[in-house]
């Protein structure tokens, strides 16, 4: 009887990064590991979904400011698919939160780019077998509701963005200026994992109406 092991199937995956410089390391160090099958490189989500709808891939490494909607709108996306890829987020993001959004959108694992290269194969490869790899995340937060973050300031701009007011009105009404007022802006789109004004009056209905924000 030939008992010597099959050898394993190579994990085919797809990397998706706005930058050619990372996407190009990327490529090479995925391309080097006799473990993984390179299937396809992209530079946006949009690009990333059209490949998946004609090829099928294990592992997906996507960088989570992804153009054009972002990693978190992607991985909602894939959500209604049949059969997804599993999908790494890699970012070199400072929010403290960033894994457990990960976690609440859909991710299977999440490295940050202060690892070393070595440690995105081995979480790519562990995704790849089923796994869930995340640094600790407190589980208890992932179904909070997303306004619990804001501060105060930034609870009145959104209600003051559905309403329509543009900066230099926030800026008169707060007694700020318009530069600040785009930075608390910027703070108000990172924490509800949007990305500009019309994401946020979304947001902002959506709650009033009871439903999930999409």
């Amino acid at each position: 009887m030939n008992t010597e092991a099959k050898p394993r199937k190579a994990i085919e995956v797809a990397i998706a990064d706005k930058n050619p410089l990372v996407l190009s390391g990327l490529s090479e160090l995925f391309e080097k590991d006799e473990r993984f099958s390179l299937v396809f490189t992209v530079n946006s989500s949009e690009r990333f979904l059209e490949a998946l709808s004609r090829i099928r891939i294990h592992v997906g490494i996507v960088e989570w400011t992804l153009p054009t909607h972002g990693g978190a709108s992607l991985l909602e996306t894939l959500r209604d698919w049949p059969r997804p890829p599993r999908v790494v987020v890699y970012s070199s993001s400072s929010d403290p939160n960033l894994a457990r959004k990960v976690m609440a959108s859909g991710g299977a694992g999440f490295c940050s780019k202060s690892e070393s290269p070595e440690r995105l194969l081995e979480v790519a490869a562990a995704v790849a077998d089923g796994q869930m790899v995340f640094p600790f995340v407190d589980v208890r937060g992932l179904y909070r509701d997303p306004l619990e973050e804001l501060t105060e300031k930034e609870r009145v701009m959104l209600t003051a963005l559905a309403k329509g007011q543009t900066n230099n009105e926030l800026a008169v009404d707060l007694g700020i200026s318009v530069n600040t007022v785009k930075f608390h802006l910027r703070n108000l789109y990172d924490k509800l994992s949007i990305r500009n004004r019309s994401q946020a009056v979304a947001f902002y209905y959506s709650l009033r109406n009871g439903s999930s924000p999409e």
